[in-house]
């Protein structure tokens, strides 16, 4: 099954970086989504049926960690499988992290790295 992925972080460069990981991680992506803050990631979700979401934390706007809240509060997008990717990662944080459902990949990051999250949060669902 090919993927529809919503990049979220507020640096074009990270996004293309996000991109070019995904395609060379051997992951099966069809479309991709972008958003440059976690407010345009919520329009985006509304608007979109989205199997992934790649969002970082520090963004303006709206923080990635507030769009998550947020996501997991509406019905329609409480179970979108979302990865965190940030340089942020103390342990507490990452925990609270974990406890809304969120997986974690720390920049920087391979291909690899990348594949192998993806394919553990969607256990197996990328093609």
């Amino acid at each position: 099954m090919a993927l529809t992925v919503l990049i979220v972080d507020d640096s074009a460069v990270i996004r293309k970086m996000i991109i070019r990981s995904l395609r060379l991680s051997g992951c099966a992506v069809d479309c991709i989504l972008e958003a440059a803050n976690g407010a345009e990631a919520l329009q985006v979700l509304d608007d979109q049926e989205v199997d992934l979401v790649l969002a970082d934390l520090n963004m303006p706007v709206l923080s990635g960690e507030e769009m998550i809240h947020r996501a997991r509060q509406n019905p329609k997008t409480a179970t979108v499988p979302i990865i965190v990717v940030s340089t942020e990662g103390s342990e507490t944080r990452r925990a609270n992290l974990a406890a809304l459902g969120t997986g974690f990949v720390r920049k920087p990051f391979s291909p690899e790295v990348l594949g192998a999250a993806v394919r553990e949060t969607l256990g197996g669902r990328d093609g």
